[in-house]
């Protein structure tokens, strides 16, 4: 592929230690959405909250593929995107990369990245801006137990790191 890596600014986002800001998106599955807050999930598991760019584009399949080769569910936790594609575009994104034990928040207007401080303005397209890359393991108090965050596009996380950090929970 031909591409550029392009250094991200520095970005003032949640840590590790810190609380993980809630929110309420739609959440979709294989089958259907529903309004969703990362607090009901929490009532459930701990959450792997994987911020990936928009549906479609490389840096999100290539995620998708590594995390569906993972057995996060063994560990009692619920791994879920989120993205500013359209609830239609996950759909389509479950169904056409066999992702169906994982479920995608739908967040067009990126407000979730922004309470994250991992808002980042796409080259060449104004007035766009989505997730930079991210993963946030986060216990049912609403702590974050890991963070990781891109500092430059594209880049991937350590997912052997986040399968430790989820172990650890």
């Amino acid at each position: 592929m031909d591409f550029d890596i392009v250094s991200l600014p520095e970005a003032d986002h949640v840590e590790a230690g810190e609380n993980a800001p809630n929110f309420t998106r739609p959440l979709v599955n294989d089958e259907y959405w529903e309004d969703a807050s990362l607090t009901d999930l929490l009532d459930d598991s701990p959450v792997v909250l994987v911020f990936h760019s928009m549906d479609g584009a490389f840096p999100a399949t290539y995620a998708w593929q590594e995390l569906a080769d993972r057995e996060f569910e063994q560990y009692g936790v619920q791994v879920v995107g989120l993205s500013i594609s359209s609830p239609y575009e996950h759909k389509r994104t479950i169904e056409e990369r066999g992702i169906e034990q994982y479920e995608l928040f739908s967040d067009p207007a990126n407000d979730v990245a922004r309470k994250y401080g991992i808002e980042h303005d796409l080259d060449g397209m104004t007035g766009i801006e989505e997730p930079r890359p991210a993963v946030y393991v986060i216990d049912e108090d609403r702590t974050v137990e890991y963070a990781w965050v891109a500092e430059e596009w594209p880049e991937f996380p350590d997912y052997d790191e986040i399968e430790a950090a989820v172990e650890d929970l």
